[in-house]
């Protein structure tokens, strides 16, 4: 599929809230066949989606232990989990050091997800990835590991404002650019 055709397409699904905010850019070169270019997301003519740019507001990261120890991830426990430590450790654990943890287990399993999607995104072809999208149901993208796929599902119209507020927790264990982009919808909606 052509650009023109691809950003045509995405725009149609843009959400009427962001239309003139978000906007999908590429560049291509005319004299170098073998370059592809890139194709980048801004916000109000902001570059904010671009792996190649440094400059960008969002937050790459390089470790697993940036990730456990940023504050912006919380990682939730649930008392099922306490109580499958409690019967794996057959109760030798202290009751406080459980959550401790599950939490640990669970922020160890979750910087690999992000670093793994991250690298995906890097490595990733945009217009592969927005076809993608055009051809898969909503759901399948907002519960994708995919960050690109999360993001466009964001600020797609069919995600409506009760569905983006029912986001808030569940999207605090997203990769800080759809954390982003949820923002930047949530306060449309």
């Amino acid at each position: 599929m052509s650009w023109s055709k691809l950003k045509q397409q995405l725009d149609s699904f843009l959400s009427p809230a962001l239309a003139g905010t978000v906007a999908y850019r590429a560049t291509s070169y005319r004299f170098s066949p073998d370059k592809s270019g890139s194709c980048y997301l801004t916000v109000d003519q902001k570059n904010i989606l671009n792996m190649a740019d440094t400059t960008t507001p969002i937050r790459w990261y390089q470790t697993d232990q940036e990730i456990k120890n940023d504050p912006n991830i919380v990682i939730a426990v649930s008392p099922e989990e306490i109580e499958a430590i409690r019967k794996e450790t057959k109760g030798a654990v202290p009751e406080e050091r459980l959550e401790i943890m599950v939490r640990g287990r669970k922020s160890t399993s979750h910087a690999k997800e992000l670093l793994a999607a991250q690298t995906a995104l890097s490595k990733s072809n945009f217009t592969t990835t927005a076809t993608t999208f055009l051809g898969t149901s909503i759901e399948d993208n907002l519960e994708s590991n995919d960050i690109l796929l999360n993001i466009l599902a964001l600020i797609d119209r069919r995600v409506g404002k009760k569905r983006i507020l029912n986001m808030s927790e569940s999207i605090k264990m997203k990769h800080s650019a759809v954390q982003y982009f949820y923002e930047l919808r949530r306060r449309t909606v």
